[in-house]
């Protein structure tokens, strides 16, 4: 209870930001811009419950519909005239972290970016603003295009291969070559701009590196933006086409993170091409060219303190590529998630395993496992094993107490759910204070747990 009246009371003006070398930024947990919105922590964490599960029926949508970011199909090529591309990506306009950044050099001032691990288009909004097309920026300045010397807009015949228009999120007007952009979100927000080029300035070292962005110059519709933040840093898996991911521009190999987390008030950090994290524990990454910015791992065995829950052919789905793969990493999605068949056993394995802890009679939400426990006392729950790809040690993820269970409402319950989909999604409550390190080039993905700190 005390790390929850620290967090809530945390002066967000004190914020650390420690200067940082190239390719790395500090990241931060999303609610302490928005703890201010809320009565109690309580009520912010159901409300992040609530986007969690906004996020997992919009993946769910994704792969029902078989592309994660081309979902209308591809190949046609269109020219309209400078119009905004009529056909967009269908997108989902959220992240539980934000990350800081320099950008451009029109002030050299701090602004923060939700990043997501499941979209490839970085952008931030755009000003001068026309009149009600941007959202209010609460607490940072406007990136202002016209003001920064190292700013340049795409050229979208000379530089064709960047601007893909087959995708239809994309297209090329005629008569100045402006790459324009429609990516349209879940909730019906949507962002709408051109593609253009600036610096991100990495404080230790001095370094600037060049990147392409989103210029948002439209952001009114919906109400998925809120004002804490510029916009969104994508770090989809890198795809060498089309991508205009941090992971991919930066030709990344390997990205390392670590969640800060839930009541944490520091930064962690967030970096590129090298890892400060231990790689003793791994999963094997899948590649899906069906859904190329998804982190796919080979989910093997799940044991709850020492009882195997069987897989059951829920987790035999086809990713694409003739490939198999039972579970999706996504820092976007905060609880794990199972295919009601292989949950229910989990659930009712979990609640045997407990031992003189009381289960509350009634729901709580959307948790159907809860239970309560007298004040001043600390509860010992069973622990969660996940193996990948093998059954032994170099390949275990082991779940303990504070992620294993959530506690809201006087309640401890179970942080995980059941989705109707033939997929795990493993949720950042559980990658809480790991250190992850994403591998492309040797295709794993690393834990090393309590790492933040």
């Amino acid at each position: 209870m005390e790390a929850r009246k620290r967090f809530m009371s945390f002066d967000t003006t004190k914020l650390l930001d420690p200067p940082r070398p190239s390719y790395t930024f500090s990241i931060y947990n999303r609610d302490l811009f928005e703890k201010s919105k809320f009565k109690d922590y309580d009520s912010l964490l159901e409300h992040r419950l609530a986007r969690s599960q906004a996020r997992v029926n919009h993946l769910a949508l994704i792969l029902e519909n078989g592309n994660v970011t081309r979902p209308h199909g591809a190949h046609e090529s269109k020219r309209d005239n400078g119009k905004v591309p009529t056909t967009t990506s269908i997108e989902f306009a959220n992240g539980e972290y934000v990350a800081s950044f320099i950008l451009g050099t029109d002030q050299q001032t701090t602004r923060h970016l939700l990043i997501d691990t499941g979209s490839d288009l970085t952008w931030w909004q755009c000003g001068p603003c026309r009149p009600n097309k941007c959202y209010e920026q609460k607490n940072e300045p406007l990136y202002d295009f016209t003001k920064s010397k190292t700013y340049e807009k795409l050229d979208c015949l000379a530089q064709s291969t960047i601007c893909l228009i087959e995708t239809k999120i994309y297209d090329c007007t005629p008569y100045d070559n402006t790459c324009i952009y429609d990516y349209k979100y879940a909730d019906g927000s949507r962002t709408r701009g051109w593609i253009a080029e600036d610096v991100i300035t990495f404080v230790l070292d001095q370094n600037q590196v060049r990147i392409f962005f989103g210029c948002g110059r439209d952001q009114t519709n919906g109400t998925a933006f809120t004002g804490e933040y510029s916009g969104i840093a994508a770090l989809g898996r890198r795809d060498n086409i089309g991508s205009f991911s941090l992971t991919s521009q930066f030709r990344a190999n390997i990205m390392a993170l670590c969640l800060p987390e839930f009541y944490s008030t520091k930064p962690s950090r967030l970096s590129f091409h090298t890892t400060p994290y231990k790689k003793t524990t791994s999963a094997r990454l899948l590649q899906s060219f069906k859904f190329p910015t998804i982190y796919f791992v080979n989910l093997y065995k799940v044991f709850i303190n020492d009882k195997v829950i069987p897989l059951f052919p829920s987790f035999s789905r086809n990713i694409g590529n003739d490939m198999t793969g039972g579970c999706i990493v996504d820092t976007g999605a905060t609880i794990t998630n199972f295919p009601p068949d292989f949950y229910y056993v989990f659930r009712d394995t979990f609640r045997q395993e407990v031992k003189d802890i009381p289960l509350y009679d009634a729901p709580l939400g959307s948790f159907d496992t809860c239970y309560m426990v007298d004040p001043g006392v600390v509860p010992t729950f069973p622990i969660v094993k996940m193996y990948f790809g093998h059954q032994n040690p170099e390949n275990l993820l082991l779940l303990e107490q504070q992620r294993v269970v959530v506690h809201e409402r006087g309640l401890f319950c179970l942080a995980f759910k059941k989705w109707n989909h033939p997929l795990a999604i493993i949720g950042s409550y559980q990658l809480q204070g790991i250190g992850l390190t994403f591998d492309t080039a040797t295709d794993t993905l690393s834990f090393e747990l309590d790492a933040c700190n």
